[in-house]
């Protein structure tokens, strides 16, 4: 028998999660049977669309439960199996929820090559975020070379992926961020042509500077007032891509829509949202040119790694909120 301490859902949060929210638990887990392996969890991914699990409303994903294990995507090391397609050793990815142990039957379960790229890498670039960027900058936005791409929370997991596979792909590449240090990791490190400082500057007007001509691209992970910025800058054709609304999720009340649409009749644009798990069966495309880039150096993967225990998971959450992570956000436990 496994001990495992474990978080899970206490209440639904009103605006920002807090100590209440979650309960920690320690549980034994049951013998393993035939087919099943144990997995010690290595890395926890933290990502804003938690937030929006932790309510009951209908979305592309059912809510967790309340005094369910919360949901999440971990790095894991294989301890013990009887599963004939997986060793004892091995290193996988998959939903496992923020817990120490898991006992898991193999499915939506892969291996990963931690020769390939490091445990968080594979929860960064190469999991989750990067699939959303890839198939969101050139399945719903359908890219082409000379562009304008404008990405917001650019310095993000999903953000920082998207600005340099435009990069990579010939478009020119404005991100926008909140702080100096930020804008100047997305133009130093990340190679963005420019960089906005939402917090210090007139995103409208600074839009409108760097691309007089327009956007052809937006990314949207935030929603608001910078949505609204967007559709100000619009390109003839654009296509606004809309991945997250980060600005929003913890609002108590809903935020008003967009009153700047009409931009889309103007300017014969379009705003499309999507659902990464669309592509499932595509990851493995995606994994592929996302490597080969990282090798190549033309891609930068950047996490932040927060080393603690699954009781820690709350208070790591909350720094997505308060934008204090640059790239992918990790708990290491």
């Amino acid at each position: 028998m496994t001990k495992t301490q474990q978080v899970r859902l206490a209440r639904r949060p009103i605006g920002l999660p807090d100590a209440d929210t979650w309960t920690v638990t320690t549980e034994e887990l049951p013998a393993l049977t035939p087919g099943q392996f144990l997995v010690k969890i290595d890395y926890i991914s933290l990502d804003p669309a938690m937030r929006g699990w932790l309510d009951d409303v209908r979305s592309y994903l059912p809510p967790v439960g309340l005094g369910e294990v919360m949901r999440s995507m971990d790095i894991a090391t294989v301890v013990a199996s009887e599963h004939p397609g997986f060793a004892v050793g091995d290193t996988v990815s998959g939903t496992f929820g923020v817990t120490e142990y898991a006992v898991t039957d193999g499915a939506d379960v892969q291996r990963v090559d931690l020769a390939v790229a490091s445990g968080p890498t594979w929860l960064g670039a190469l999991g989750m975020p990067g699939m959303t960027a890839y198939f969101g900058l050139l399945e719903v936005g359908r890219l082409r070379p000379g562009e304008t791409v404008l990405v917001s929370a650019a310095a993000g997991a999903v953000g920082s992926v998207v600005g340099q596979l435009a990069k990579a792909k010939g478009a020119t590449v404005i991100g926008i961020a909140g702080g100096p240090e930020k804008c100047g990791v997305l133009t130093e490190e990340f190679g963005f042509d420019a960089a906005i400082d939402y917090r210090n500057e007139n995103v409208l007007r600074r839009i409108r500077a760097l691309a007089p001509g327009g956007i052809d691209i937006y990314f949207d992970n935030v929603g608001g007032d910078i949505l609204e910025a967007a559709l100000a800058n619009l390109r003839r054709g654009a296509r606004i891509v809309l991945c997250g609304a980060i600005s929003a999720y913890n609002a108590e009340k809903l935020p008003p829509g967009p009153s700047r649409y009409m931009s889309l009749l103007v300017f014969r644009a379009s705003m499309t949202g999507f659902v990464v798990f669309d592509y499932a069966d595509r990851y493995g495309e995606a994994v592929a040119e996302i490597s080969r880039l990282l090798a190549d150096g033309a891609m930068t993967a950047r996490e932040h790694v927060v080393t603690g225990g699954v009781a820690d998971f709350g208070d790591t959450l909350g720094m997505l909120f308060r934008g204090a992570n640059t790239g992918k956000l990790v708990l290491a436990l």
